[in-house]
This record gives structure tokens, C-alpha cells and sequence, in this order.
């Protein structure tokens, strides 16, 4: 039997392959509606940014070299708002003179500097300024945020709200978007019944295809929930073929060692190849990535992942391997896992050899952030993952860790 990958091998193998996949189609949404969406257009500045010397401080806008002794009294001879009409920005400042600004508004000609009102004393209709300024401060110049024709966001970017501002900045009602990728949920097992049905005393419900619809929804796309798929082998590979008419395939269950863990001889049968079966992980060791001839696609493949049946087993492998994959499906670069740094709440001691992804709550922020693993009965532990807000990562070469000790820790 081949050795196993170890989970940066599997990774590399997954990222990998999805640099080669292909996003859908393209359309048109409206602004409001692609957030979450992944752009399939250059945005470039309309105009320069900002479009006019703009007032960053309210206060007094005026040559800093009248500051050269202090305090210094100055006239003040207008006053300007952010929107003022252009005739009332005009007219350029004299010698000795200041104009009252508001934050945003643009600054006139001849002044190159913006006292802050807190460190001036008004006096009808003059100033008196009890602190200097240098040129610039207090100061943004046109174009220096962007000048016009810029790029200003590429294809490919994930649209968030800072992306959808920048889009209502140049314009943009609509814009041009991937279409969501579709992504096939297939379970399996005689064991496994649909959420509404009353299960048997050897029964359990169908979460998995329920927690799996939610990652990828949140990953961007949309899922298609197949029936339940028994352990048997025709109806099994018809229900895979229907999943492989899809972007992706994400089976939960069958993939494991056992007389009745099917789906990788099934998958074989429809032609499949594999790129690995397993991983030196915990939980997902038995996972399963590779590809098979697409559904009425001739000459298209679609790519799958055999997750394991157990909860926590499904929810980890499709944030280590399968997220990725779907990021390139919806026309993205695959984002890096999520992870941050944290201090261990209690000693631990585990095998070495696997990777492990324990469920765990972390608390805390920045250099105060701590973890510690919730109690659970192993992979089919829903509750405990239900408990947790992330993933503590423990290496393959470490089997004590001590209260104190930094550790990784994967986001949810």
C-alpha cells in the first residue's frame, strides 16, 4: 500500500489541481446583490482620487509659511463645506489670510496646509493659530489615493464591502460577476435518513449534507443536496453520476476501509482517478481527491472529494481541501487557511504521526488569545463541535504540549 500524504502534501496536490479549474459563465448583478461574489472585470478609477485637494482635519486652510512665528493672526475670509459648489472653493487665498474647512471639502488655491480647530482661538473675523503646520499636513492631493485609469480592483476579487464601496466610488450600479459554481452533496449509507424522517434505534439523520450545504454556501456557491445514497452498489454510482454533472462533487461517507464502504470502487467503475485515497490527518484520515468524466459533458471532468461520514470528519476536510477547490471553481485565487496564534489553556498529550484538527474554543484577542479543546467522544461528536469556535492544530511530530505553549489555531 502506497504511503500516505501528509496533510501539506495533500494540500499541495489539491492546490495543485484547482490552479487548473475554470470558473462558470459570466453575469451582471446589481450592486447590493454580488457581495460574496467573485469579479469577472477590471475596475479602473473613473476620475482622480481623490478628485480635488481634500480637507482631512476641520479647522483653517492656509500657507503654512504664515505659521513662522507663533501665535500668528490671521483673517479669515470665507469658509468652506464638503459639496461646496465650485465658486465657492475658488477664490485662492492672499497673505495673511485662512479660509474655516470641514473635513472632506476641497481645499482652495493658495493654501497648502490645514490647522485643526482645536489648536485655535476665533475672534469674529480672525484666528489666531497657536501651533505650526508644515505643507501638506492635514492634506490629501488629488490623485494621490488614484489617478484616473488606475486599476483599482482585478478579476478574480472576492467582493466584500471595502470592494463594493470602491465600486459605488467609480460608478458601478451593476457589475460583472462568475456565476456561483454548483456543487453536489451526495451522502451514503443504509445507516443515514432525511432530517424529517423518525430514525430507527441504528439510524441517524443526514446533518452532513446540511453542514456541508452551509460551508459552501458560505464559501460562495450554491448546493445541490441529493437523495441519500445506500450501500448498494447500482443505485450508488447512479446517484454519483447525477452528482458529476455538477462543478464539484462532495460525497460524505463510504470511503473508509470497511465491507460496505463503496463509493471508491464506485467511482472507479465510472472511470474515475484518484490522486490520493487518505491523508496523514485526524480527523479525515480515509479522505479521498480525484476526478471523473463529467455527466454530459464529453471530454469534461468533474472533480470530487470522498469525505469521511463522521461530522467533524466532513467539516474539517472541506475547509482543509475542498474550500479550495471551490474558490477557483467560483473564479478566485484559493485564499490561505485561516489560522492564528494562540496560548495553550491546559496540557495535552496525543500520538504523534497525524496531523490533528481538534474542535476548541478560542478567546481572547491578539496577544491575549488562548484556546483550549472541548471535550469530545471523537469524530462523531457533533455537540462538541457545535461547542467550539475553531480548530486547534497539533503536528505530526508533537505528543506533549504544555499550558503556555503557542499554538496554531485553523478559524471557522
Amino acid at each position: 500500500m502506497p504511503k500516505l500524504p501528509s496533510f501539506s502534501e495533500a494540500r499541495s496536490i489539491v492546490l495543485e489541481h484547482a490552479q487548473k479549474l475554470q470558473p462558470p459563465d459570466i453575469e451582471i448583478l446589481e450592486l447590493p446583490a454580488s457581495l460574496g461574489r467573485v469579479l469577472a472585470e477590471p475596475i479602473s478609477a473613473d476620475r482622480d482620487f481623490p478628485p480635488f485637494n481634500r480637507a482631512t482635519r476641520d479647522g483653517y486652510a492656509l500657507r503654512a509659511a504664515h505659521l513662522s512665528k507663533l501665535p500668528a493672526r490671521v483673517a479669515v475670509v470665507g469658509e468652506i463645506r464638503a459639496g461646496a459648489k465650485p465658486a465657492e472653493s475658488a477664490r485662492a487665498l492672499n497673505s495673511g489670510e485662512a479660509v474655516e474647512i470641514m473635513t472632506g471639502a476641497p481645499v482652495p488655491p493658495g493654501a497648502d496646509a490645514v490647522v485643526m480647530v482645536e489648536h485655535t482661538e476665533r475672534h469674529g473675523e480672525w484666528v489666531t493659530m497657536q501651533r505650526s503646520v508644515v505643507a501638506g499636513e492635514n492634506i490629501v492631493l488629488r490623485g494621490t489615493e488614484c489617478a484616473a485609469g488606475n486599476l483599482l480592483l482585478k478579476p478574480g476579487t472576492r467582493l466584500g464591502p471595502e470592494q463594493l464601496a470602491v465600486l459605488a466610488a467609480t460608478g458601478h450600479s451593476t457589475v460583472r460577476v462568475f456565476q456561483r459554481p454548483r456543487v453536489a452533496v451526495l451522502s451514503t449509507g443504509d445507516e443515514v435518513v432525511d432530517v424529517a424522517a423518525a430514525p430507527g434505534p441504528n439510524e441517524i439523520r443526514n446533518s452532513n449534507a446540511y453542514a456541508l450545504a452551509a460551508q459552501i454556501q458560505g464559501a460562495g456557491a450554491a448546493a445541490a443536496i441529493l437523495p441519500i445514497a445506500p450501500d448498494e452498489p447500482e443505485q450508488l454510482r447512479k446517484l454519483i453520476q447525477e452528482g458529476l454533472a455538477c462543478d464539484l462533487l462532495l460525497l460524505s461517507g463510504g470511503v473508509s476501509m470497511g465491507k460496505h464502504d463503496l463509493v471508491e470502487a464506485a467511482l472507479g467503475d465510472l472511470g474515475a482517478e484518484f490522486f490520493f485515497t487518505g491523508a496523514q490527518i485526524q480527523p479525515g484520515k480515509p479522505i479521498v481527491f480525484g476526478r471523473a468524466p463529467r455527466t454530459g459533458s464529453p471530454g469534461q471532468a468533474t472533480y470530487f472529494f470522498g469525505l469521511p461520514g463522521n461530522p467533524i470528519s466532513t467539516m474539517v476536510c472541506f475547509e482543509l481541501f475542498a474550500r479550495a477547490a471551490l474558490e477557483s471553481l467560483s473564479g478566485s485565487q484559493p485564499s490561505r487557511l485561516r489560522t492564528a496564534m494562540a496560548r495553550l489553556k491546559q496540557d495535552m498529550k496525543v500520538k504523534t504521526g497525524l496531523t490533528r484538527f481538534l474542535p476548541a474554543v478560542i478567546s481572547g484577542e491578539f496577544d491575549e488569545a488562548e484556546v483550549e479543546i472541548v471535550k469530545w467522544q471523537g469524530s462523531g461528536d457533533i455537540a462538541a463541535a457545535a461547542q467550539g469556535n475553531c480548530w486547534l492544530v497539533v503536528p505530526p511530530d508533537r505528543e506533549i504540549l504544555k499550558s503556555g505553549d503557542a499554538v496554531n489555531v485553523l478559524l471557522r
